[in-house]
């Protein structure tokens, strides 16, 4: 039985990590992309194996469109198609906007932004041809609130763009039996965050805890399931009640 294939970027570590995880325990053939974490990649590749899925491991930088059609080539190639993509690359820096250089602030946008609506492009021709795709992408918790953020400025703009692309390609791909959703984590100990910062969260979260990952997991598995096959467009908060 032909295998279904995902590509995840950022799928090296973190949630991105763990999905591809998850889908490799389900018999799943799943490609990885990353950027520096090389030891990273040959690692989740191997346990991606170990579990009983195929596994691809792919250097790129997704901020590169050209390269971005590169990588959805090399999938396809690999394995026919691409069922579904997750967008989980997405750096972020915490400094005061007054104190952001420019190139701190492009980076934000070119780095969580630009590759969601690139891997789209690439991606959707296939989807539409075999009439199925699932894509999801990732935003932030408070990012529908649209609150001022003085440390994360560019960050939050960009995980606010994310929400409107999303229900932009939600609308146009939704004839071709191809969905489109959103993720909005909170605070998740994924392994990500820097030292310190999830510190005394607790405080923060209507219930009381700091989420993991499998809680994101979750989310995935139900937008990839056939009982969302309707759901299309939508941002599912997975924070515990904090950001709303």
């Amino acid at each position: 039985m032909e295998s279904n294939v995902a590509l995840i970027t950022g799928g090296a570590r973190g949630i991105g990590k763990g999905i591809a995880l998850d889908l490799a325990a389900q018999g799943w053939s799943v490609a990885i992309c990353y950027r520096t974490s090389a030891q990273d990649a040959e690692e989740t590749a191997k346990a991606i194996q170990n579990l009983g899925g195929q596994a691809l491991s792919i250097c790129c930088d997704v901020s590169d469109s050209q390269a971005c059609q590169t990588l959805i080539k090399q999938v396809e190639e690999q394995w026919g198609k691409i069922d579904v993509l997750v967008n989980g690359a997405g750096p972020y820096h915490r400094i005061n906007l007054f104190n952001e250089s420019p190139e701190g602030w492009d980076e934000m946008f070119t780095n969580n932004l630009h590759p969601v609506f690139y891997l789209a492009q690439a991606v959707a021709p296939g989807m539409k041809v075999r009439k199925f795709g699932r894509i999801i992408s990732f935003s932030m918790a408070n990012a529908d609130k649209m609150e001022a953020q003085p440390m994360v400025t560019a960050h939050y703009i960009a995980k606010t763009g994310i929400l409107i692309l999303t229900r932009t390609l939600a609308k146009m791909l939704a004839p071709d039996g191809i969905t489109v959703n959103v993720i909005s984590p909170g605070f998740i100990d994924s392994g990500s965050a820097p030292p310190g910062e999830l510190d005394g969260m607790e405080k923060k979260i209507p219930a009381g805890y700091v989420g993991e990952v499998k809680d994101t997991i979750s989310a995935v598995r139900y937008l990839l399931s056939d009982d969302a096959r309707y759901v299309t467009g939508t941002n599912i908060h997975v924070s515990g009640g904090w950001g709303m």
